[in-house]
């Protein structure tokens, strides 16, 4: 038998796929750490705004306080280059929101080292650098970012670092940035920096870094920039360090909703897939009554199936003890006639040559008689099966017409009936023929039964149903054979050569055109039901 999974084992990976989804989409999709991207960056900018308007307001009392010995002229700094930023209706605030994604924004190399400059700073910008470094290098204990201020020309006039001042002219977002553009960009941190980074790569956020350039302004002039540089706390960091507690509660949590839903789920599909599966495999082993209604099903599909599978092993079950009953019942009617045809030729073979024309006679019509009725039982057994199997069509039969064949047929055979044709005029959803079968088959029981008994005849028509009564003033069914009449090979009427078959195939002729055949109780005689759907015009 070829190798499949149970239910249970799929079950279970689908509960731990579902759980482990959404730590798949942090992973996959970067989500969690283009958000701690975005954070380092919005932090920065806030720092960023916070020294460019320190600085600019150090230069300003510098130049207000000393202009004459500063000696700055009006057009210092560089013309603003870059669109301004957008702003609300009353133009008075111009937020600037975070932007960098790991997922769409490209990763820079590394920045070089900064230059020597080219020229020297105004000594306004080196003064104004000076009284806020030691702000900067406070600031930056508590922040970690690495702050450094240029002049127009980029010369670094103010850093957190160590080292002689260059120029950062050659970075690009500090050439952005003495435009008039705010600028936010990542950089590989350190020397190695391959070419294409792995986006599965759970540490990836610890090996770039976040610059923000910010553009110093004063008198619609930019001049200076702003330059921050920090390493972001990747995925480790923010949630095994900062949230360990959380994460733990979580996993727990998450774990004991994976199991919840593992136990519900084999609470409800598993356990009951594997007692119907065990009560199948009960009714192969041939077992009576083994496949029931599940007690404890678990959900609607699995009841009804359930109740399906149980109806079908019911339906199985009485088909096949009809079907021993039935081979039973055929093998004796048969039986009977053979033994009798060859108790005769036995008797014709060993004393034919001494027996008088009358006794030979006699045993030959005990062989025709018995070959007459096996010819017969072939047929009714024929008509028997092909109702039994008969498909449900789109015939019409005028149920009028179908009446007035029949009764002509058995009057001329001496029959009396009473009967009128249906008020309004109906079609049954039947064909013409098999309806005038059925009504031939109750008739010659009436013939077999009652002899020349009045029979009445009427029709009920309904709106999706007809009725065809057959009414006998005979001496009716004993209530020991009411029971019994439709039962194949039933008869009272064996020596008028009946064999039980009539009502039998009567009825199944009913069933398979989507009608019914019954007896119903009569005060007298014999009364017999068809309910047959009536096909609209």
């Amino acid at each position: 038998m070829k190798w499949r999974p149970r239910l249970a084992t799929v079950l279970v990976l689908i509960t731990l796929v579902i759980g482990l989804l959404p730590l798949g989409g942090v992973a996959v999709l970067r989500i969690y750490e283009s958000a701690l991207v975005r954070q380092t960056e919005s932090e920065l900018i806030a720092q960023g705004a916070l020294v460019a308007a320190s600085y600019r307001a150090q230069f300003e009392r510098l130049t207000t306080a000393r202009a004459g010995k500063l000696g700055v002229p009006r057009d210092y700094g560089n013309a603003i280059t870059s669109p301004p930023r957008p702003a609300d209706a009353e133009n008075r605030w111009r937020p600037r929101a975070a932007v960098l994604d790991l997922a769409d924004d490209p990763i820079l190399p590394t920045p070089a080292e900064a230059q020597p400059a080219a020229t020297a700073a105004h000594p306004a910008a080196l003064a104004a650098g000076r009284a806020l470094e030691p702000i900067l290098r406070e600031t930056q204990q508590i922040t970690l970012a690495g702050i450094r201020v240029t002049d127009p020309a980029g010369t670094v006039v103010a850093t957190t670092g160590e080292g002689p001042n260059g120029s950062l002219l050659h970075h690009e977002e500090v050439r952005r940035a003495l435009a008039g553009e705010y600028v936010s960009v990542m950089r590989w941190r350190g020397t190695s920096q391959p070419p294409t980074p792995p986006l599965d790569s759970i540490s990836r956020g610890t090996r770039i870094r976040v610059f923000v350039a910010v553009p110093v302004m004063h008198r619609d002039r930019v001049i200076g920039s702003v330059l921050l540089a920090r390493t972001p706390a990747n995925i480790k960091q923010a949630l095994f360090f900062g949230k360990r507690r959380e994460l733990v509660l979580g996993g727990i949590g998450l774990l004991a909703v994976m199991i919840g839903i593992a136990l519900l789920t084999s609470l409800t599909i598993e356990r009951p897939v594997r007692a119907l599966r065990e009560q199948a495999r009960r009714a192969a082993r041939g077992e009576r009554n083994a496949v029931t209604p599940l007690a404890h099903p678990g959900t609607r599909e699995i009841a009804e199936l359930s109740g399906t599978v149980a109806d079908m092993a019911q339906t199985l079950e009485t088909r096949a003890n009809y079907i021993r009953d039935f081979a039973a019942q055929v093998s004796h009617e048969f039986k009977t006639p053979l033994t009798a045809m060859q108790g005769a030729v036995e008797m014709l073979r060993e004393h034919g040559a001494g027996m008088s024309e009358a006794e030979r006679a006699r045993f030959l019509d005990i062989v025709e008689r018995d070959v007459k009725r096996l010819s017969q039982l072939v047929r009714r057994l024929l008509e028997l099966a092909r109702a039994d199997v008969m498909p449900p069509g789109r015939e019409s039969a005028d149920v009028g017409a179908a009446l007035h064949a029949v009764i002509t047929r058995f009057h001329d055979l001496g029959l009396s009936i009473d009967w009128q044709p249906p008020d309004p005029p109906a079609a049954a959803a039947i064909g013409a023929e098999t309806l005038e079968a059925i009504l031939s088959t109750l008739l010659d029981n009436v013939r077999t039964h009652a002899g020349s008994a009045p029979v009445r005849i009427d029709v009920t028509v309904g709106e999706r149903e007809l009725a065809l009564n057959v009414a006998d003033a005979g001496a009716g069914i004993s209530n020991a054979n009411r029971a019994r009449i439709f039962e194949p090979f039933f008869t009272t009427a064996r020596d008028q050569g009946g064999t039980g078959l009539g009502l039998s195939i009567a009825r199944a002729l009913a069933r398979a055109h989507g009608g019914e055949l019954e007896l119903v109780p009569a005060a007298q005689g014999a009364h017999f039901r068809l309910r047959l759907q009536r096909r609209q015009a």
